[in-house]
C-alpha cells in the first residue's frame, strides 16, 4: 500500500475524511453474527462489540454526531446512545460490508503488526479505563472507556494508510530511547499526531466532552486522569513490566483510586514476586536500634 504524499495536518484530516476507515476482521465477523440474529440482538450487545475496535467506534461516533447531535442539541457521547438513537437494522444498514484491516495490509505485514499492537494497547487502556471509572463510582463509565480507546486513533490511522512513516517513527524511537514520541513524529511528519488528533475531532465533530477526556493537557480533571493514565499504563507495559516509567504510573493511579500499592497490584493482576521495586519502601523505625 502506497502512503499519500502530504506535507501538513490538513492535508491528512482531507485525505482520511476521504477514505473508508477498515475495522477489524473479528469485529466485521461479530457484527455480520449478530446481523443474523437481529432478532435477538440489543443495543448494549452492539455497543460491547464495537467498543472493542477504535475505527469501529469513530466511524459510528463520527456518523451519528452531525445527524442526531444536531437535532438534540446537545453530544452523543457513547456507542450505545449512538445505536440507540440510529436503530439496530439502521445502524447493520449503514456499517455492512466493511473493508477490513487485514485486508487492507495484507500487503504490508510490517504494518498489519504494527496496527495490530497499537489497537490491543488501546483495548487494553479501555478496559483498564472502564475497570478504575467504575472504582470511582464514575456516572458514565462508557465515556471514560471510549476516550482511553480513541486516544491514539492518529497513530492507527498512520499505521493504516501510512505505514511507511509509521515504521520510520517507531524506528527511530527504538533507536534512542530518549527521543520523546512528539519529537520523533515532528521529524517523521512535521507535526504531533496530538496536533493531529485535534484536527480530526473538530473535523468529524467528535463529542467535545470525548475531546476533552482525550486531551492530555486537561489532565488536572480525574475523568481526564483516569483516561490518560489508563493508556499510560497499557503503553508502557507494552513490552511486559520493565518499563522504568512504570512506577510513576501506579503512584499516579494509586492516587486516583484512593487505594494501596498492594490493592492496586493485584487489581491490575502484576506478579509482585517477580516485581517487587513495585513495592512501596518500608520506612524505618527510628525507636528501633
Amino acid at each position: 500500500m502506497t502512503h499519500p504524499p502530504l506535507q501538513d495536518i490538513d492535508s491528512w484530516v482531507n485525505f482520511f475524511g476521504s477514505v473508508e476507515l477498515p475495522i477489524l476482521r473479528q469485529t466485521a465477523r461479530r457484527l455480520e453474527e449478530a446481523r443474523q440474529n437481529i432478532d435477538r440482538i440489543g443495543g448494549r450487545e452492539i455497543a460491547a462489540i464495537v467498543l472493542q475496535d477504535p475505527l469501529m467506534a469513530v466511524r459510528v461516533l463520527s456518523y451519528i454526531q452531525p445527524i442526531h447531535g444536531k437535532h438534540l442539541h446537545s453530544d452523543i457521547t457513547t456507542i450505545g446512545s449512538a445505536v440507540m438513537m440510529l436503530g439496530i437494522e439502521p445502524f447493520f444498514a449503514q456499517f455492512s460490508s466493511p473493508v477490513t484491516i487485514e485486508n487492507t495490509l495484507s500487503g504490508e505485514p510490517k504494518a498489519l503488526l504494527g496496527i495490530l499492537q497499537v489497537i490491543r494497547r488501546a483495548q487494553r487502556a479501555s478496559h483498564y479505563a472502564n475497570d478504575w471509572a467504575f472504582q470511582r463510582h464514575d456516572l458514565n463509565i462508557e465515556e471514560v472507556a471510549l476516550a482511553a480507546l480513541l486516544h491514539d486513533l492518529p497513530e492507527i490511522l498512520m499505521w493504516c494508510f501510512a505505514p511507511k512513516q509509521a515504521i520510520d517513527i517507531r524506528s527511530r524511537l527504538d533507536a534512542d530511547s530518549t527521543l520523546r514520541s512528539v519529537v520523533a513524529q515532528e521529524q517523521v511528519l512535521g507535526f504531533s499526531l496530538f496536533d493531529l488528533k485535534k484536527a480530526l475531532c473538530k473535523a468529524w465533530q467528535l463529542p467535545e466532552l470525548i475531546n476533552t477526556l482525550m486531551d492530555d493537557e486537561s489532565a488536572e480533571h480525574p475523568r481526564v486522569q483516569n483516561a490518560v493514565l489508563a493508556v499510560n499504563l497499557a503503553r508502557h507495559s507494552a513490552k511486559g513490566w520493565d518499563n522504568a516509567a512504570l512506577p510513576d504510573d501506579l503512584d499516579a493511579i494509586e492516587k486516583l483510586l484512593r487505594i494501596n500499592r498492594h490493592t492496586l497490584l493485584d487489581r491490575l493482576d502484576i506478579p509482585v514476586d517477580d516485581h517487587p521495586r513495585f513495592l512501596p519502601t518500608k520506612t524505618e523505625n527510628p525507636d528501633e536500634d
